[in-house]
């Protein structure tokens, strides 16, 4: 998407790079993915009609990973017309179809999931991912992790699990006080789904820094496959509705600004760490709450400002210095 020179596996922004541009730049895209990722629910919301969600949303993924096919193609042919002639084969190609396997199988566990547990038991246990992508980083790009950091990003996923458990309410139609249920099935799948989540983010790290080839050309490689993947669970998903139905000026903004995402994701990969993005979708959570408190009425709870507490000690502890 952009390039950057190589920056340390922390995610701070290029060392080598003496103009200060780029650091604003990476500064800039990282901001810009903690707000697209936090406004991507209220987003959902906005595109209700009757309560309800009108579109498919396999069809709303294949059309966010066809445009950043394309749009890693444009950037291809207008920024990596210059790089050194490389020699392309399968064998460049092939290990981003795992990715796309990995990814492919996790969305599947999630909605099989749905059968075992109730969703807000779902969102709390997800959070259990933080910790299977750092063990999972720290084994496989053998980056050893401190006790302080360690412990900032143990702080990181309480700080989730408290968010997701209580950290707004509705205090128009408050909802009855409800337990959290998850069957032995369930609970399989949940350390299952966070497993794969770690595995397949650290493995698409792996292959996107090991690799010599221009980030576009990787990126085509990755949405090309996850274009056949989704097309597949897209035709098997048994969905009644129609590829476009439900489709709105606010759906627009969501694929588009997804797509945008995922292209930062990739270059924060590359030149950043799978940490970075952990760190970047707890922050989201804040814009998550802002925006249901200003469009929704949501009411911030305590859980809410603990959450942003348990963040700011965790940036503290895994950034700051000694």
């Amino acid at each position: 998407m952009i390039v950057i020179d190589h920056v340390d596996s922390d995610s701070s922004p290029p060392r080598s790079v003496g103009h200060s541009l780029r650091r604003v730049l990476w500064v800039f895209m990282l901001m810009l993915s903690v707000v697209i990722y936090g406004s991507h629910a209220p987003l959902i919301n906005l595109c209700k009609v009757d309560g309800e969600i009108p579109f498919s949303s396999s069809s709303v993924v294949l059309f966010i990973e066809l445009v950043k096919l394309l749009t890693s193609l444009v950037l291809l042919l207008i920024w990596d017309q210059r790089s050194p002639a490389v020699s392309l084969s399968w064998h460049l190609a092939a290990p981003f179809a795992i990715s796309a396997l990995l990814y492919g199988a996790n969305n599947n566990l999630v909605v099989h999931m749905q059968h075992f547990m109730d969703p807000s038991t779902y969102q709390v246990l997800s959070n259990l991912k933080i910790g299977s992508t750092a063990f999972f980083y720290s084994i496989f790009l053998h980056q050893r992790l401190s006790l302080r950091k360690w412990m900032a990003l143990c702080l990181l996923m309480i700080a989730g699990i408290m968010y997701t458990y209580g950290g707004m309410q509705d205090q128009q139609n408050p909802a009855p006080e409800s337990q959290l249920h998850i069957t032995l099935p369930g609970l399989g799948m949940m350390l299952l789904y966070c497993l794969i989540s770690g595995l397949s983010a650290v493995y698409t790290e792996l292959i996107l820094k090991t690799q010599p080839l221009p980030l576009n050309l990787q990126n085509i490689f990755l949405y090309s496959f996850g274009i056949a993947m989704n097309l597949v669970m897209h035709m098997t998903s048994g969905q009644s509705r129609e590829f476009f139905e439900g489709f709105s000026v606010w759906l627009v903004v969501i694929v588009v600004s997804q797509a945008v995402n995922g292209l930062i994701m990739s270059a924060v990969m590359k030149h950043g760490s799978n940490i970075t993005r952990l760190f970047i979708i707890s922050c989201s959570m804040l814009v998550n709450g802002l925006l249901s408190y200003l469009l929704f009425s949501l009411h911030l709870t305590v859980l809410f400002f603990v959450s942003v507490l348990c963040i700011g000690l965790s940036v503290q502890l895994y950034y700051g210095t000694k």
